[in-house]
């Protein structure tokens, strides 16, 4: 009998020990690491957040490397860092959705330190009405792309980690990763997938020193954010006047 009863404390009380461990692994963990000559390297920072990051790491110091899709802006985005920091950064063409591309990008690039992986894209609309492709190309840059990204990028960090230090993974989501929004049906479904791979990678990648992170800017002034407030504000003034002034008859 005592045996038995063991037994089933055991079974109750390994997976809380289990879960217990999860939770220390992946608690956000403040960690400051110095970027001075050290590899960043950039995903979307041909503009909006990535730019501004791009601008920041440059200016401390950081070797920074760019990638977007279109190589005209990611020429503009090169200029006005190398004129407001005197400095040149790498640029690599790529779509993240090609992992073959983003793999050459890597390897062009050498060993990275930081990988911020920030690129995003989303169209505005009710699930109902949104086409399939829509969907499926949110969810494949926002989220397929992320894995391209870090699968193609995490052996070459894995192997320098002795000789340079901790190293760093960052996921851009968004407030939409934190709670579902009108009209942004697959791309919060893309964004909130981002926090299962930032846990489950911290897991993974612990071991090698490298610190995953998951990024929830504010609302942030770019073309994307003043096209979807126009959407959301349009189907707010639409509930707004069924509600004020419902049909009679």
């Amino acid at each position: 009998m005592a045996d038995s009863n063991l037994f089933y404390i055991s079974l109750v009380l390994l997976p809380l020990i289990l879960l217990f461990l999860l939770f220390l692994i992946t608690r956000p963990r403040p960690i400051q690491i110095p970027i001075k000559k050290r590899h960043i390297f950039i995903t979307g920072g041909s503009s909006g957040i990535g730019l501004a990051l791009a601008h920041r790491a440059a200016s401390e110091g950081a070797r920074v490397s760019i990638l977007s899709r279109s190589i005209d802006k990611l020429e503009e985005a090169k200029n006005a860092i190398r004129q407001s920091t005197g400095i040149d950064v790498a640029i690599f063409a790529a779509d993240v959705r090609d992992f073959e591309a983003v793999q050459r990008a890597v390897d062009e690039a050498g060993p990275i330190d930081f990988l911020v992986v920030n690129q995003g894209v989303f169209v505005a609309q009710e699930l109902e009405e949104q086409k399939l492709e829509e969907v499926r190309f949110i969810i494949d840059v926002n989220l397929m792309g992320s894995f391209n990204m870090i699968k193609a990028a995490l052996p070459g960090m894995k192997r320098s980690r002795k000789d340079r230090g901790p190293g760093s993974i960052a996921l851009m989501s968004s407030q939409a990763g934190q709670v579902g929004i009108y009209g942004y049906t697959a791309y919060s479904a893309s964004k909130f997938g981002l926090r299962g791979l930032a846990e489950a990678l911290q897991q993974e990648v612990i071991g090698d020193n490298i610190h995953v992170s998951l990024v929830f800017p504010p609302d942030t002034e770019t073309p994307g954010l003043t096209e979807g407030m126009e959407f959301v504000w349009d189907k707010v003034m639409v509930c707004y006047d069924i509600l004020a002034f419902p049909s009679v008859g």
